[in-house]
């Protein structure tokens, strides 16, 4: 077969409707891919190799109408290099966690210019980065424990929440069911981010009070009774994760969801922020800003702002990252920053007009 060296159709092989294998998206071969800006090197640290340079037809796309209707973000990048696991960690708190003492056998071997020899889920300083599972439910039944990430102390965003009597919820497809011991099949177990931390530990009321089932989020946009700020995780076949879902299912998932709160009461004064824990090892050809070299930003990820406040029919270029969900929910309440890095992400400025709307009581203070 004589194929092209270049970006491809996906959808000429297959249909956005059906699966495809995954796509590489680890912590240190998302920074090879990268190749300090050149963007050349996604097939070649890949185990799909060309299907990082696949894509897909907008044409066709459920969530095509939304991102036309609102603002779209076409200049935002996932916050750390890696995959989802480290993504949901800097979604809520902005920082890496760390396993002091990790198995030998879970630690990633560096050469001494630091140079990836053995890859492994921990850094030889100590911090996880790849797909870990936390020593709190739920994780899978056949963990290793030796290998359960300990309890994590730094300050998270739920944190800073609660401190301020703000309400807030995440919300996970298939929660329940896994909190029961019987998870679906497609359940990630490492996108469940505040499990990971001792103020959300087994027993803990926190857990109970903060960690909810989707179907809770369904129910709570419909009649009007949504906290403050909602986090919405799908469940593993409605997230588009190549391997185990497909994009048209997932992007109706989320239309369906979107759809829910914008009909429901709370709609009026809403903001919905719908973007993409991390690239998934697909090609770009934007390099992503350098903020932190040991850290990130990652690859360029698609986000939509949804809300009546948000600019309508907008392209917004301003750099965003997923910090800069946090910097927003920070200034929206008054909530001190985490760390440095989400102290300085914009806070989704330029995709509204309230920021300067004395009315709305979000402007300017």
């Amino acid at each position: 077969m004589n194929l092209p060296n270049n970006i491809f159709n996906i959808d000429q092989y297959v249909p956005n409707d059906q699966e495809t294998p995954d796509v590489l998206h680890r912590y240190y071969q998302e920074q090879l891919q990268i190749d300090g800006g050149k963007m050349d090197r996604y097939a070649l640290y890949n185990t799909s190799a060309g299907l990082s340079q696949g894509y897909y037809k907008t044409s066709l796309l459920p969530l095509l109408n939304i991102a036309e209707k609102y603002t779209l973000c076409d200049n935002f990048f996932h916050s750390a290099f890696g995959g989802s696991f480290l993504n949901h960690m800097w979604l809520i708190a902005a920082a890496s966690p760390v396993f002091p003492n990790a198995p030998a056998s879970s630690v990633a071997k560096l050469d001494a210019s630091g140079n990836l020899i053995t890859d492994g889920a921990v850094t030889p300083d100590g911090y996880v980065v790849n797909t870990s599972y936390s020593v709190n439910s739920p994780h899978p039944a056949t963990a290793n424990p030796a290998t359960l990430v300990p309890n994590q102390t730094i300050p998270t965003i739920g944190d800073r929440l609660s401190a301020k009597r703000v309400s807030w919820a995440w919300y996970s497809g298939g929660w329940d069911n896994a909190l029961a011991g019987n998870p679906d099949p497609t359940f990630q177990f490492h996108h469940q981010p505040f499990i990971y931390f001792a103020n959300y530990a087994d027993g803990t009321q926190a857990k109970k009070d903060h960690l909810k089932d989707e179907t809770d989020f369904i129910q709570a946009a419909k009649n009007g009774s949504l906290p403050s700020v909602s986090f919405v995780k799908p469940l593993g076949i409605n997230n588009e994760h190549p391997g185990y879902s497909d994009v048209q299912n997932g992007e109706s998932h989320a239309v369906e969801l979107i759809n829910d709160v914008l009909n429901g009461p709370n709609g009026k004064d809403v903001v919905i922020i719908v973007t993409y824990d991390e690239n998934g090892g697909f090609w770009d050809h934007v390099a992503p800003p350098v903020i932190d070299k040991k850290w990130g930003p990652g690859t360029r990820v698609p986000a939509i702002i949804v809300s009546p406040f948000a600019k309508q029919g907008f392209v917004d270029h301003t750099q965003y990252e997923t910090l800069s969900i946090l910097s927003f929910i920070e200034k929206r309440w008054g909530l001190d920053p985490i760390g440095e890095r989400d102290s300085q992400a914009d806070p989704f400025e330029n995709a509204f007009d309230f920021f300067n709307d004395s009315k709305s009581g979000l402007g300017r203070k």
